[in-house]
């Protein structure tokens, strides 16, 4: 496989520190070869091999997203053939990826209906600018993914809100736990199970904060959102701004978050059968998700809807099995 132009239009073009990270930890847990895999690299050739078990340790080496690392190998890690430990270390909680939080309390259970057993530990958080944070990962294998089907969300239920911060005052995580939870009280929901998960600055080399929610519903579908802090946005912002993404959210009646809609894609189109769920939004990540997924695999998606509006995606898995 070869990719060109990698971030062309970007001020700072080419692959990046967490990308590179995630497309040599994919290498290793396959055995592939690479050339041009280097920051800054606008070319990217890659032949893979068959995904083994074993422990794997990756250092993006910055505040680049674990997170992304993770959604590059986490496909490949459900057919190795055998259990697979990772240990990652970067940012945990940073900007234009989900927050590790995200990953544990929606993205996994909802793979877990898909037959997909992965296992997430947070060790230490990680912010920008110096990361340093570290999760374990795990997954055992299976022969084969289900498909996954729902077209509503049904009735909100229980309401999980974990709000974290580090090298902050305690009242900073408060504040954004208590502002959430107003908004999500307004607008008739159930009140929210509260975690404060607060740390000193010594657990990690850069200060931050954040809030992320997950609503459970009667049809049991885990719908989520979040906000992360940032130097100058009081903390009551960010926790009104989650409380309205998931409010609006749920106020879709869909099936996925926008978030969730996006990364479910590899899934479906690696899973054994069809498999159709309705979006709250559909995202330019969900189209580029869906392209990657027909070109690589020879799939063809069925989305109805526009970006920005609530949509579907429909698809005849591959049926991809593991080698015995």
């Amino acid at each position: 496989m070869r990719i060109i132009k990698i971030r062309a239009g970007r001020s700072t073009p080419g692959i990046r520190a967490q990308h590179l990270a995630g497309v040599k930890a994919a290498a290793e847990i396959c055995g592939g070869m690479l050339k041009g895999a280097e920051v800054g690299s606008g070319t990217l050739e890659y032949s893979p091999g068959r995904p083994k078990s074993g422990r794997f340790s990756f250092d993006v080496g910055t505040a680049g997203s674990v997170t992304l690392i993770l959604q590059t190998v986490m496909p490949i890690l459900s057919f190795a053939d055998g259990n697979v430990e990772l240990r990652l270390i970067g940012g945990t909680d940073v900007k234009w990826s989900p927050p590790i939080d995200y990953l544990r309390l929606v993205t996994l259970p909802i793979l877990s209906r898909m037959g997909f057993n992965g296992d997430l530990k947070l060790v230490r958080r990680g912010y920008y600018p110096k990361g340093g944070g570290e999760v374990e990962f795990s997954s055992s294998h299976v022969q084969r993914l289900s498909p996954i089907n729902g077209t509503s969300s049904g009735v909100a239920g229980d309401i999980d809100l974990v709000s974290y911060s580090t090298g902050l005052p305690r009242h900073v995580a408060e504040r954004v736990a208590s502002a959430a939870g107003t908004v999500i009280s307004d607008a008739g929901l159930p009140a929210p199970r509260v975690t404060l998960d607060v740390s000193a600055a010594e657990h990690s080399p850069s200060a931050g904060c954040g809030v992320v929610l997950c609503s459970n519903t009667d049809r049991g579908v885990l719908v989520g959102a979040d906000c992360l802090g940032e130097r100058g946005k009081p903390a009551e912002e960010v926790g009104t701004e989650a409380g309205r993404k998931l409010v609006e959210e749920l106020g879709s009646g869909m099936f996925l978050d926008r978030h969730m809609g996006d990364m479910v894609v590899p899934y479906m189109a690696l899973a054994y059968g069809v498999s159709e769920v309705s979006i709250s939004r559909l995202t330019e990540h969900t189209l580029t998700n869906v392209k990657v997924a027909e070109e690589l695999g020879g799939v063809r998606f069925e989305v109805n809807g526009k970006v920005g509006e609530p949509g579907s995606l429909r698809v005849k898995g591959l049926g991809f099995s593991s080698p015995k």
